[in-house]
């Protein structure tokens, strides 16, 4: 119970890390979704780019049967590199996002 409070922790210091980063474009607007009940954490950006719509998740990360699932990550750097720089080994990670015969191909857990 102790490393998911931990894990929490460092999720949520990494997307308000992320936030500060606001596009230099448009009129847009990101904040954070932190929902303990359902370990769902997540940043969103909203608003205008000229006259296109701008919405969705930068980044979802979910706690699921006590592995870190990146469901989303929009970002440059990788945020599963930032987890476990954090301390959160590669095996507690899975790279949701990637097909599940991807993910045997790489360091992170396949599920």
């Amino acid at each position: 119970m102790e490393r998911l409070n931990q894990y929490r922790q460092w999720i949520q210091q990494v997307l308000a890390r992320h936030k500060q980063f606001v596009p230099s474009y448009g009129e847009i607007e990101q904040f954070t979704v932190f929902d303990h009940n359902d370990d769902h954490y997540l940043l969103v950006t909203v608003g205008w780019s000229g006259d296109r719509r701008v919405c969705g998740s930068l980044i979802h990360i979910d706690i699921k049967g006590e592995k870190i699932w990146i469901q989303h990550d929009g970002t440059e750097v990788g945020v599963a590199d930032e987890l476990v720089e954090l301390g959160v080994p590669k095996s507690e990670i899975v790279i949701g996002y990637h097909d599940p015969n991807a993910r045997k191909l790489t360091e992170f857990a396949v599920g």
